[in-house]
């Protein structure tokens, strides 16, 4: 999930690009209630605003993908009586909202984002009624859908998204009647679905994602777990960090590519926080952010990126 906008050049490693602009975080849930605001963090400096304009409705478990200098996409979700396929869309760099036209095929909340680049977003899997595997496609920049022929490997909600750009998306994890721990790629650009031989360490759902494109996808809590995983590329290889969250729990992901991933919120067993944790690449050292969240929650995140 990705944001950039005046291009904030930084010395790479290889093949990370240019470093990204901001990292939201959209809507989601707490004690309180259903939410529609949008926290915005500018990199490097990780400083916060509220964004004038939340999301449509109040709403959780949405799929958060974007294109990279363009747009940033909230999809489908969980209201306050209701599931939705609405996808709000927010243009950069000045964060105005429209609603697209299409939304989702399904109307689902739970869904799962993922993005290649300037090329497409992707809202995986949900649940209504019950767990879908579908696999929703929306290409830039004209924001048309499709349904990919082959969808998740198992029909689940609740999972972590991360991609490789230009190379792959990932499904990680999930509920399908029971916790997975399955871990789906989709090869780009023609969508092609394996599903990896080691998946994650433990079977659990409601997780963050984030990637170091070029070097490592990263899945953090979930579960009410402090674990984060992390799949190195091109391999997949799994390894499990050191240092994990700074609470077990619930969160959402988001990243700066070759500077940064972040655990933004969450849900711990007994309560919401607001907690930003951040992960440095390329060592993977955790610190966190002395501003969090605007309102703490379990919560979607995306990046411009």
């Amino acid at each position: 999930m990705s944001f950039i906008l005046l291009g904030i050049l930084n010395s790479q490693v290889a093949g990370a690009g240019v470093a990204g602009v901001a990292g939201y975080v959209a809507g989601g849930q707490n004690s309180g209630g259903f939410l529609d605001t949008v926290d915005k963090f500018a990199f490097p400096g990780d400083s916060r605003t509220t964004l004038a304009t939340g999301l449509s409705t109040a709403r959780e478990g949405h799929a958060g993908f974007s294109n990279v200098n363009v747009a940033g996409y909230a999809a489908g979700g969980s209201e306050s009586s209701s599931k939705t396929n609405t996808v709000d869309k927010f243009a950069f760099p000045g964060d105005s909202r429209t609603t697209l036209g299409t939304g989702l095929s399904n109307t689902v909340g739970g869904v799962t984002g993922f993005s290649n680049a300037a090329v497409a977003g992707y809202a995986a899997g949900g649940r209504d009624a019950s767990a879908v595997s579908t696999v929703d496609k929306f290409a830039f920049p004209g924001d048309s859908r499709t349904t990919l022929a082959t969808g998740l490997s198992t029909a689940r909600d609740f999972g972590a998204g991360f991609e490789d750009k230009a190379v792959a998306g990932y499904y990680a994890g999930g509920f399908a009647g029971s916790l997975v721990s399955t871990v789906d790629k989709f090869a780009f650009p023609g969508d092609s679905r394996t599903t990896l031989g080691t998946g994650l360490s433990s079977a659990k759902n409601v997780i963050g994602g984030f990637s170091d494109p070029a070097v490592a996808g990263y899945v953090a809590g979930g579960g009410f777990l402090d674990t984060v995983d992390k799949f190195a590329f091109p391999s997949d290889s799994r390894t499990t960090l050191a240092t994990g969250l700074s609470s077990s729990r619930r969160t959402t992901g988001f990243a700066n590519p070759a500077v940064a991933g972040y655990a933004a919120g969450g849900q711990t067993s007994s309560t919401y926080v607001s907690t930003v944790d951040k992960f440095a690449f390329p060592s993977d050292s955790r610190s966190t952010l002395a501003t969090g969240l605007s309102i703490s929650r379990r919560t979607t995140g995306f990046q411009n990126a």
